[in-house]
């Protein structure tokens, strides 16, 4: 494949994109199914950069996979009706705080997504990696037809941790609980 090659369902999230439900280390079986590597990706409504992108590589996965969603059906059932990963969090997500303002999709894939940091260096380091951070993803769409489900799903490439952020979750870092010098004289 040449460099000049640009695949159409492939979208780089911008550096706003928030992380949530990290299960990015270890795989986790959802309902008993497969066990997969998976984040949900926060991006904020103002972002339309990605959220065009998003769109416009939705489009192409629905083109590219009609054959797919067709199915033994007559005919490929319209976009509008699918089930897509792209979801509004103001409205799917209304009690959420992370949520309000953004738009989120679900990502996952059966194999490891390589993390690096800003310098693009691997992190090892699990705690560097937790939901609330910022950070791009490497994601991409693809059409599904599976047990009657149809739709377009978002696979999960890479991450590439930006900035941090405020956990998500109510867990607190340990950095942040002892960043107090109250108790500095205990020793005295």
């Amino acid at each position: 494949m040449s460099k000049n090659y640009t695949n159409p369902t492939k979208v780089i999230t911008g550096v706003n994109t928030r992380w949530s439900y990290a299960n990015v280390w270890d795989a986790k079986s959802i309902n008993g199914g497969a066990p997969k590597f998976s984040v949900s990706l926060i991006i904020p409504k103002d972002d339309t950069a990605t959220v065009n992108k998003i769109k416009a590589a939705i489009q192409s996965a629905y083109e590219e996979g009609q054959s797919k969603l067709k199915g033994n059906g007559k005919t490929v059932p319209a976009l509008s009706i699918l089930k897509t990963p792209l979801r509004d969090g103001d409205l799917e997500r209304p009690d959420d705080e992370a949520y309000a303002g953004c738009y989120f999709v679900n990502a996952n894939s059966a194999s490891a997504p390589g993390i690096v940091d800003a310098d693009r260096q691997p992190i090892i380091d699990r705690s560097e990696v937790y939901s609330g951070m910022y950070g791009r993803a490497s994601i991409n769409f693809y059409a599904f037809n599976s047990n009657g489900n149809k739709g377009i799903a978002c696979g999960l490439n890479n991450l590439q941790k930006m900035s941090d952020g405020e956990p998500l979750g109510g867990k607190s870092r340990a950095e942040d609980d002892f960043a107090t010098d109250d108790d500095d004289d205990f020793l005295s």
